[in-house]
């Protein structure tokens, strides 16, 4: 378990998919990872939430927000610089946190309004764009196992992907989507950041591996006004990317590289994919002809992808310009330009 942190400091504990321990339990200065079991193996319908849930398979059956109207509300065309800087912009000008109407001492998880769900969705999906990936959309079932599982780690007031049935506020579906969530101790519109930056979880990058996952979808989101659940496994999705990266091909936003508690320069860029090993690939990065040294660590399985890498800059700093990216030693080459672009206030 996490030593304990001064309140204001945000920690983040991500799930694999894989049974038994694929981390280490890493912890860092603001965060901290642990291993959860998928919950397929005892739970079919988990693997494939259609099975239960006939809705899940298409969202939009049940949930107007799976429509393109709303979670890609604002478009564009994510390799447009100008349009990227556009939707960054436009997308985070309400980072509004949802009214939390439960009650802590009658252990009633109640609910955020919708605004900040909305907006957590938002933020979410604003990600995948850059990363060229489709929109998720959230549950309403799902939601409500989140709400569950904020309440609960609001009442203990810490983190657990397997909290025992002894904790205050406890219920099945709490730990249920403890145990199959990123979990935070912020709200959720915040915690999407976070997820993103994902400090002190060098050894697995597993926050935002799942975020920019092939498989999530839908998701739940859960939140009081100081711990929020995102769920993440068992998702529908299939996508299919070959591979996934952060930063991604592309303009990408300055801002998205210094926000929150941590910088990419400190967690690190990624690579993850479902299909090609990354564990002996080689990286190359140059700006301007220059090779800019990155120290290479080989991420965890089961989170969000099957393999990945972190490239953490080497006596360097991330900066507005041009980065050329070279993958090697892997079953196909893997080569990208990534353009920092300074978008302004965002």
């Amino acid at each position: 378990m996490p030593r304990p942190r001064p309140r204001s400091t945000p920690v983040l504990l991500a799930l694999t998919v894989a049974c038994g321990d694929a981390g280490s339990g890493d912890e860092g200065s603001t965060g901290a990872t642990e291993s959860a079991s998928d919950p397929s193996a005892s739970d079919p319908s988990a693997s494939d939430p259609s099975a239960s849930d006939p809705s899940a398979s298409d969202p939009s059956a049940t949930d107007p927000s799976a429509s393109d109207s709303d979670p890609d509300s604002t478009g564009g065309d994510p390799n447009d610089a100008d349009a990227m800087c556009e939707r960054w912009l436009a997308d985070r000008a309400d980072m509004t946190e949802g009214v939390w109407t439960g009650d802590l001492a009658a252990c009633d998880p109640g609910d955020i309004d919708e605004l900040g769900r909305t907006n957590a969705l938002r933020i979410l999906n604003l990600y995948r764009w850059l990363a060229d990936l489709p929109p998720i959309t959230h549950d309403a079932t799902l939601d409500t196992k989140g709400q569950s599982c904020a309440l609960m780690m609001t009442a203990n007031g810490t983190l657990s992907h397997t909290p025992p049935p002894e904790w205050t506020c406890y219920s099945a579906e709490g730990a249920e989507a403890a145990g199959s969530s990123n979990i935070a101790t912020g709200p959720a519109v915040a915690s999407i950041d976070l997820y993103m930056m994902d400090p002190g979880n060098p050894t697995t990058i597993g926050h935002r591996r799942w975020i920019l996952s092939n498989s999530i979808g839908p998701t739940g989101i859960g939140s009081t006004d100081s711990f929020s659940c995102l769920w993440t496994l068992g998702g529908s999705g299939a996508v299919g990317a070959p591979w996934i990266a952060y930063p991604p091909p592309g303009p990408f936003p300055l801002a998205a590289t210094t926000i929150g508690f941590s910088t990419l320069d400190e967690t690190g860029w990624s690579l993850q994919s479902d299909t090609i090993d990354l564990s002996a690939a080689s990286v190359e990065v140059t700006k301007d002809g220059m090779v800019l040294p990155m120290t290479i660590t080989v991420l965890g399985g089961g989170y969000g992808s099957a393999f990945g890498i972190s490239m953490i800059p080497a006596g360097w700093q991330v900066g507005v310009g041009a980065y050329h990216v070279t993958v090697s030693g892997t079953s196909e080459p893997i080569e990208y330009d990534v353009e920092i672009v300074n978008c302004g206030v965002g």
